[in-house]
């Protein structure tokens, strides 16, 4: 069984240093992928924006600058309010979106006491996957001795 920890909320997406937009969005955490984030954009229309990047990444954005290509993460102050910025870069286009520090940070404690930093793996269960992927299944016996003579029968037999 595996937990979900969803937050959903209200970003800016920034247009210009004048102008930026209402965007509402869904963060979702899942303890069977506990590396990523995820963040739907739009999540209130017919065509909703998915993104999935480390959780860390997102965790050390929220204190300082990181990230580099596709996605980069830095805290900053707007008007007094402490934010924390996405710049996310796609084949589609390019966007900074703009969202709360205090309801990032309360939902990334909530997934880090989901999963505690460092314990990611023990959730992924690889071992038990590929036991599972390895058994033996019923007709795995008639694969073994085939059509064909063993090396240790007589020719022409």
């Amino acid at each position: 069984m595996h937990t979900v920890v969803e937050r959903e909320l209200e970003l800016n997406l920034v247009l210009s240093p004048e102008r930026s937009i209402p965007v509402p969005a869904r963060l979702s955490y899942r303890t069977d992928d506990p590396f990523a984030v995820h963040i739907s954009f739009h999540v209130t229309s017919d065509s909703p924006v998915n993104w999935t990047f480390a959780r860390e990444l997102l965790v050390e954005g929220v204190f300082r600058p990181c990230g580099h290509g596709d996605v980069r993460v830095w805290p900053t102050k707007v008007d007094g309010r402490s934010i924390v910025c996405m710049a996310l870069s796609s084949p589609d286009g390019d966007a900074l979106l703009e969202a709360p520090a205090s309801a990032v940070s309360a939902w990334l404690e909530r997934t880090l006491r989901a999963v505690a930093p460092g314990s990611e793996h023990e959730r992924l269960a690889i071992d038990d996957a590929l036991r599972e992927l390895l058994a033996p299944t019923p007709g795995d016996d008639l694969w073994l001795r085939g059509p064909w003579p063993s090396d240790d029968s007589p020719e022409g037999a």
